[in-house]
């Protein structure tokens, strides 16, 4: 039996990985899977919607203007674009806070443009630069907003990270008693769960029930990701692309360690994909073809999207040399998870 995710060089197949997808729709029913649904995964940035949801039902959000662009970004893995820089440190501004309140550390940001500025200006990246800076101004937003101490907002006995922690527990209808903390690699709580409760927390997320009572703070999220959807990623980011391409049938957040996670819309159906191996090539392939066998999208935007359909791979030159494809077959399952 050939693995789920082939790696071709040249018509030659070089690599493989291995997947667990779950499908979930908001009653709770797994609808389908392949590999280990039940694999214990930190969906690690696939949970900053949900990390997002305590600050808005402090009432953080709306003291400090939050608009859906802001809220996006507190959802993102953002490439450290200008507008994304610029977004929080406006939201910095507003809590009277500078840079160095930021504890996500520093790492080289995906544009490369951005870097090059910086290193041809003879500057270093700071802070605002780090894919997590959004979502740790919005952590030091609910921080302020409720008079919390603000140097230890990381520790997952603060008031900010335990918020998070029952919102995760109720969201994904796992018992935070069973929640495996570890930590991001910003420095906050990461949450271990298996893989097929974080794809119910996307059917919540991407079909609010009215009988939720987070069905606000939701909806808001969800809006906040889809109308800005540059926010969530950025330029040639798969979360953004993916998101545009569908308009509101889809929303999108990626994880590290080779974890996506969407939900869709319409259908009240949660999704989440982790490659075993950690492989983010392999991760856009599988997600598309789970899409593909869903029935969700047309031939329109599956061209639109065809680079992550079938990853391709290039050799020093930038000539496409191979491609990453997608070989396997979702397993229909039903019942309550």
């Amino acid at each position: 039996m050939e693995a789920p995710i082939l790696v071709y060089r040249g018509t030659y197949i070089e690599s493989t990985h291995d997947i667990h997808i779950a499908v979930v729709n908001r009653d709770g029913e797994l609808i389908y899977s392949y590999g280990d649904p039940n694999r214990l995964t930190f969906p690690r940035s696939s949970m900053k919607p949900f990390q997002a949801i305590p600050l808005i039902e402090t009432g953080a959000a709306d003291r400090f203007a939050y608009d859906g662009s802001a809220l996006a970004l507190s959802c993102a893995s953002h490439s450290g674009e200008s507008y994304h820089r610029h977004t929080v440190l406006d939201i910095l501004d507003k809590l009277g806070l500078k840079e160095d309140a930021l504890q996500c550390g520093t790492h080289t940001p995906w544009d490369m443009a951005s870097y090059k500025k910086l290193l041809t200006a003879g500057k270093d990246v700071t802070p605002v630069y780090s894919n997590c800076s959004g979502k740790h101004s919005g952590m030091l937003a609910t921080a302020v907003h409720m008079n919390e101490d603000i140097a230890s907002y990381r520790e997952i006995t603060h008031p900010v990270q335990q918020r998070i922690l029952e919102a995760i527990e109720a969201v994904c209808s796992y018992p935070k008693e069973q929640i495996r903390i570890s930590v991001d690699g910003c420095g906050v709580p990461v949450h271990q769960l298996p893989l097929l409760h974080a794809a119910l927390g996307y059917a919540r997320l991407a079909k609010p029930d009215a009988s939720n009572k987070r069905e606000g703070a939701l909806e808001r999220i969800r809006d906040g990701m889809i109308n800005y959807p540059e926010m969530v990623g950025g330029t040639k980011r798969f979360d953004t692309d993916l998101m545009k391409a569908f308009g509101n049938q889809i929303v999108s957040k990626a994880g590290a360690e080779a974890v996506q996670c969407l939900g869709l819309t319409m259908e009240g159906i949660g999704i989440a994909v982790k490659v075993e191996d950690g492989g983010t090539r392999a991760v856009s392939v599988a997600t598309m073809e789970v899409l593909r066998q869903l029935g969700i999208g047309n031939e329109q935007i599956f061209k639109q999207l065809s680079k992550y359909i079938e990853a391709p791979v290039y050799n020093a030159r930038k000539e496409k040399i191979g491609a990453v494809k997608a070989n396997f077959v979702l397993k229909k399952t039903q019942g309550e998870i």
